[in-house]
């Protein structure tokens, strides 16, 4: 799967394709953007190469849990939290990939239920407001009423998303396979204006009590528009993200400082 906006990975994708036929290996192309086309033939594979940013991996994500589909991420973006290899790396290093080397990581997802409709989150499940306006969020944890923010909203994330919207709103940082859930307010005015690292099995419902215009923003894919005393339900999902890595299980402390200095 890859970013289609983006011509390197149009070109790289095509080279790639060329290489896996080389190995006598066949394979498939789609736009990230394209996960219902998606969908068919990510049941008969055996690893999806995502050739783009962290986006284009959200949306392979999407696809691949149901199926238990290991993803492995190629890094044409900036920053490159998820992914694993660059560009430069992909061909020499084709033929070790080939013969299954490396480990397969695991990763916590979110489901988040709004109405009649379940959707599954691999960073954040965010309620936030859509103007200059605060909004009311108030939030449940397990049946009992934590707390009513009056802020620019909440966001709910997993471990691989307390390094993206969750950090940038002062959030802490989770090891990447930790199954915590990360409950951060948005600009706080009023509520309990600190961060929670709440247990697995949480059971969260945030319900919108004012009459400001808000939006449920899924991994920042996905925006419904969300009116005055509508709930969504966040818990831990039943699916997990699997990506193939490369490098020595430790990876994350060494390339963190990495990744937040954009290097």
């Amino acid at each position: 799967m890859y970013y289609p906006q983006l011509e390197k990975a149009q070109e790289l994708t095509s080279r790639l394709k060329d290489l896996l036929a080389a190995e006598g290996i066949s394979s498939w192309q789609c736009s990230a953007w394209e996960e219902d086309k998606a969908k068919p033939e990510v049941a008969g594979s055996d690893l999806i190469f995502s050739i783009g940013g962290d986006g284009t991996i959200l949306h392979a994500a999407h696809v691949s849990a149901p199926f238990a589909v290991p993803i492995l991420g190629v890094n044409l973006g900036k920053v490159g939290f998820i992914t694993e290899i660059g560009v430069d790396e992909l061909s020499p290093g084709l033929p070790d990939l080939l013969k299954t080397a490396g480990w397969i990581e695991e990763r916590a997802m979110l489901e988040a239920q709004f109405e009649d409709r379940k959707f599954h989150a691999l960073n954040e499940v965010v309620l936030r407001t859509t103007t200059v306006k605060l909004i009311s969020v108030e939030v449940e944890i397990d049946g009992e009423v934590l707390t009513t923010y009056r802020a620019d909203g909440i966001i709910i994330a997993t471990a691989t998303g307390s390094t993206a919207y969750a950090l940038a709103a002062g959030g802490p940082i989770l090891y990447p396979r930790c199954k915590e859930i990360v409950l951060q307010p948005i600009s706080c005015h009023l509520g309990l204006n600190y961060t929670l690292v709440l247990p697995a099995q949480s059971r969260i419902v945030a319900k919108v009590v004012s009459k400001d215009e808000a939006i449920l923003s899924l991994d920042g894919q996905l925006n419904l528009p969300v009116s005055c005393g509508q709930s969504i339900r966040v818990t831990s999902s039943s699916y997990l993200a699997r990506f193939l890595r490369i490098g020595k299980p430790t990876y994350f402390y060494s390339s963190l400082w990495q990744k937040m200095q954009g290097k």
